[in-house]
């Protein structure tokens, strides 16, 4: 079979995400073709990457002003994600660095693959009409979102009863409230299952990230919050669950590694044979364990949905405040519970904007910020 050659933008590409993307082209070199590269401040990885994949555009953190690099265009990420040359833009940057990038990218028609979860949870309405409207397809990168995805192809989205996302629970699952008042950015760090970027991990402990991806899971399917939940599952195998109406359940499976979700959509509509294809040992694996999350112990998952449920500027300010917090607790300037304390604080204190434009959720994100700094 002959397969087009699908031109990429990898926006974020030194980042966890973005290099293992890199990966999955690396395994079908005659599939890809890597028009453009967006690095942040690891300057070395980035130059690494552009003379490997020697891309025509290249974007830096610190745009015009920053370093140059030879044989390549020098752009904003707006310009690549826009780009006439790109066809599919990969979302791999954190933050609310991915935001502007991913809204350029939909008004060109571009198809864009979104692992970046600030995008939809600060401005998920905004993002989902302009979609809608240019008649572009997000496709989720996110292991659980992906898994969802994949359930409901062939399926209604009328069908759909309810979303279950799973959670490994992260290091702390089997701590105690007072355990965790000790806990460690080292400790936090050091995740069972995932290899992720720094922020991604430590919302992972604390379960914010879950909060999120709730979020995510409402703008990307159209499912009400009040059916959207999630169970924790230690062996993180079993990525997401759907049941449907008439009470059958489908369910996404695979070894825990993040290229094959990456993999899946860089190929959508079409699964390649799996460069990174481990088979999973289910005689071995014996059993599926699944639990409630303890909203007493990770009360994060608690408030981020409740910051959901609200909407408005509410999320945006639920991403800024976690971001300081988390900011705050690698310092060692507060401890693990008092991220989720924060959080909460600073949106206790926000006056919420029920129908915000994108520069009332920007000016929600700097206040945000301004107010968690000022509040620990």
């Amino acid at each position: 079979m002959v397969h087009r050659v699908k031109r990429l933008a990898i926006l974020g590409s030194t980042g966890s995400i973005g290099r293992q993307t890199l990966e999955v082209v690396r395994a079908f070199p005659q599939r890809f073709q890597v028009v453009a590269l967006t690095g942040g401040r690891n300057l070395t990885l980035l130059k690494a990457q552009v003379r490997e994949f020697k891309p025509k555009l290249i974007s830096t953190e610190s745009g015009a002003k920053g370093e140059r690099m030879p044989g390549a265009s020098h752009l904003s990420m707006e310009e690549i994600a826009a780009h006439p040359d790109v066809e599919l833009v990969v979302v791999a940057t954190a933050g609310k660095a991915g935001l502007g990038p991913t809204l350029a990218a939909i008004r060109a028609g571009k198809t864009v693959a979104l692992a970046n979860k600030e995008v939809l949870v600060m401005a998920g309405e905004i993002v989902s009409a302009e979609a809608e409207r240019w008649g572009v397809e997000i496709l989720p990168i996110d292991s659980e979102h992906s898994a969802i995805w994949q359930c409901l192809r062939g399926e209604e989205r009328k069908d759909i009863a309810r979303l279950i996302l799973t959670a490994s629970g992260g290091p702390f699952r089997s701590r105690t409230a007072r355990q965790l008042a000790e806990v460690t950015p080292e400790e936090a760090l050091r995740h069972p299952t995932w290899q992720m970027g720094t922020k991604v991990t430590i919302d992972s402990a604390t379960l914010m990230n879950k909060g999120m991806e709730i979020i995510e899971a409402h703008w990307l399917f159209g499912v009400p919050f009040d059916r959207i939940e999630v169970v924790i599952h230690h062996q993180s195998v079993i990525h997401s669950l759907v049941e449907f109406i008439d009470g059958s359940t489908k369910a996404q499976l695979s070894f825990p590694d993040m290229r094959l979700p990456i993999q899946y959509a860089l190929t959508y509509p079409e699964r390649w044979e799996g460069a990174f294809r481990s088979k999973v040992d289910y005689a071995k694996i014996g059993s599926f364990n699944f639990e409630a999350v303890d909203l007493t112990r990770f009360p994060c998952l608690k408030i981020a949905r409740e910051a959901a449920v609200k909407g408005g500027t509410y999320p945006a300010v639920l991403c800024a405040a976690d971001e300081i917090a988390v900011e705050l607790f690698l310092m060692k300037k507060i401890g693990f519970p008092g991220i989720a304390d924060l959080v909460a604080r600073t949106l206790e204190r926000h006056n919420g904007v029920s129908q915000p434009s994108l520069e009332d959720i920007m000016a929600a994100d700097a206040w945000a910020r301004d107010a968690a700094r000022a509040g620990f």
